[in-house]
């Protein structure tokens, strides 16, 4: 009896491992094919906002603004002297060590005055490079033209340039651009009122209604029936507290919840200019044959000299000999059965040993066919 209870016991502990086993299994599988909220959408009125201001970079190695051909650079040069208390006598400074330069930055949400961010200048001359320049102080403004930081500071240029005195020169990447880390310390901030009062609206980062609608009903099973409401293809607005200390406990846990996004159309994204062939998930074709080969036309000219003998009393006349080739590939033909997949349609064109640029012509005849079921994008 108590070998039987023993087998029993050993049989039912055996069964409740694999039931769990099987639950945990679905639960990871759920938890992998569901993104976070704050991984696909944003809130509305949290958001970055671009400054911008002009400055000047020195202490460059000549390789500096040509003053005589940028005059605005050194018009800047003798603004920043009288600021300091100077002014050139003869009112012509000619320097290539100082360049004019944009400062660009992006001010992130919620920045309190002391913060510091980073910056890129870029030059706006006829500099050669900006490699071990020094930044200005720079006031960088935004579009309402309050300034809202400010940026100085040692450049750090990836760039490289160097000319001989030959005349040769090399460059390696952009010379003229560069970066401060923390080179700008925020002045002003900019309010935010994260959605309005009573409601915050969260903005999907690709448009969908099947995205929508499963965040609306991941948020109310999670928060309650009613709290969310699907606007359109690309808003929800949810039920939030006003009180600030309630709200942001409020939206920790709504930008952690997490839904499935509903499946991309399908589409096919070709670069032009590169050649990359981008192919999605849920691109299909309809029954089709394709044929693609090379045509090569190859013609060679070649000149002949036909020399009358020494007595002959002829002229020496030239006559053109030309050779014409034509080599074609005998590339086989394939098939397309209807609806195939993606991995169907990659194995078929690599078979016939088909290139980027072929395997665009292919898509592209497939299309006006009628027999791809995708939006096809050339960028």
């Amino acid at each position: 009896m108590k070998t039987g209870r023993k087998q029993t016991s050993r049989q039912f502990i055996t069964l409740l491992l694999s039931t769990v086993i099987v639950i945990l299994a679905s639960v990871m599988a759920q938890s992998r094919a569901a993104d976070r909220i704050k991984d696909i959408a944003s809130f509305d009125g949290v958001r970055d906002n671009q400054i911008i201001g002009y400055g000047l970079v020195v202490g460059l190695p000549g390789t500096g603004d040509q003053t005589t051909q940028v005059p605005f650079t050194r018009q800047s040069i003798e603004n920043m002297l009288e600021r300091q208390g100077m002014s050139p006598s003869d009112g012509n400074v000619q320097t290539k060590n100082v360049a004019a330069v944009m400062v660009t930055a992006n001010l992130p949400p919620f920045s309190s005055p002391g913060q510091r961010i980073d910056v890129t200048v870029s030059s706006i001359g006829n500099a050669n490079s900006l490699r071990g320049g020094e930044l200005l102080m720079t006031p960088l403004k935004g579009v309402d033209g309050q300034i809202y930081a400010v940026a100085q500071g040692s450049l750090i240029v990836g760039g490289l340039d160097a000319t001989g005195q030959d005349g040769s020169r090399i460059t390696v990447n952009i010379p003229t651009i560069g970066r401060i880390p923390n080179g700008a310390t925020v002045e002003r901030s900019v309010p935010s009122d994260m959605g309005g009062v009573g409601a915050v609206h969260i903005n999907l980062n690709n448009p969908d209604f099947t995205t929508a609608k499963r965040m609306q009903e991941a948020i109310n099973e999670k928060l309650g029936e009613g709290v969310a409401r699907a606007v359109d293809g690309g808003t929800v607005t949810v039920r939030a507290p006003d009180q600030p200390d309630q709200r942001v406990g409020f939206m920790s846990v709504l930008e952690n919840i997490r839904v499935e996004p509903g499946q991309a159309p399908a589409r096919v994204v070709v670069n032009s200019r590169s050649g990359t062939v981008v192919i999605g998930q849920n691109v299909r074709i309809e029954a089709a044959a394709v044929s693609h080969g090379d045509l090569t036309v190859t013609v060679r000219e070649s000149f002949n000299v036909d020399q009358p003998g020494a007595f002959a009393g002829g002229e020496t006349v030239i006559t053109p000999d030309t050779d014409i080739n034509i080599e074609e590939e005998n590339n086989r033909a394939f098939l397309f059965n209807p609806g195939v997949r993606l991995n169907d349609i990659v194995d078929a064109v690599n078979a016939v040993g088909a290139s980027p640029s072929d395997l665009v012509a292919i898509l592209e005849a497939l299309k006006r066919a009628g027999s791809l079921k995708a939006e096809l994008i050339v960028i």
